[in-house]
């Protein structure tokens, strides 16, 4: 009886028009893309995987990670101008040194360049905190590629280099520290470019 009903509804069913439509593949990567061709208008297709929506909540862990995050942001941009600086008088500094004869012209040239240095930036710089000055030994080194005690001893000596790695040593910090953008400098490295780019 069932098989009648059905049959006979075949047969009262309109006929309807079934239109054709072509189907191009146009990628074959992980995610396949397909256009359907559909009265002259191609529409493209693909799957997703499936996706889980959750409330925005972090964990502890991630606010915290966040907000240690946004910190290291802020003590990088407030100290790396003063790095760029930094990079730019040893260009400089080393250019001139190179041109001049004696040690009595070095030593004068050194002094000015001391005096002028103290006297734009040592305000500012006496009010970085113990983190920024660290931050800041780092980027020396990555726009010089000198360490801040090499620096010192270059052009004031063995006896001010020491001195300076002593009082740097006093305050938990070292002179002498390298800036490694592979280990743990990445972040700090990856920070920096991105202020570079324009996207901080």
């Amino acid at each position: 009886m069932y098989r009648i009903v059905f049959i006979t509804l075949l047969f009262f069913m309109p006929i309807v028009p079934l239109e054709g439509q072509d189907t191009i593949l146009f990628s074959d990567g992980p995610v396949p893309m397909y256009g359907i061709i559909d009265g002259g208008d191609t529409v493209f297709m693909s799957t997703i995987a499936e996706v889980s929506v959750t409330s925005g909540r972090k964990s502890r862990s991630e606010q915290r990670d966040m907000r240690k995050y946004r910190k290291l942001v802020y003590n990088v941009k407030k100290v790396y101008p003063y790095a760029k600086i930094a990079g730019q008088k040893f260009r400089e500094i080393d250019a001139t040194m190179a041109t001049l004869e004696t040690d009595r012209e070095r030593r004068q040239y050194i002094n000015q360049v001391e005096a002028e240095i103290k006297g734009r930036y040592e305000e500012e710089l006496k009010n970085l905190t113990i983190t920024q000055g660290r931050i800041l030994i780092k980027l020396i080194d990555r726009e010089t590629g000198h360490t801040s005690y090499d620096l010192v001893r270059q052009l004031q000596g063995n006896f001010q280099a020491f001195l300076w790695q002593t009082l740097a040593r006093l305050f938990g910090s070292n002179l002498k520290m390298t800036f490694d953008e592979a280990g743990e400098d990445m972040l700090i490295n990856d920070i920096v470019i991105m202020i570079d780019k324009g996207m901080l």
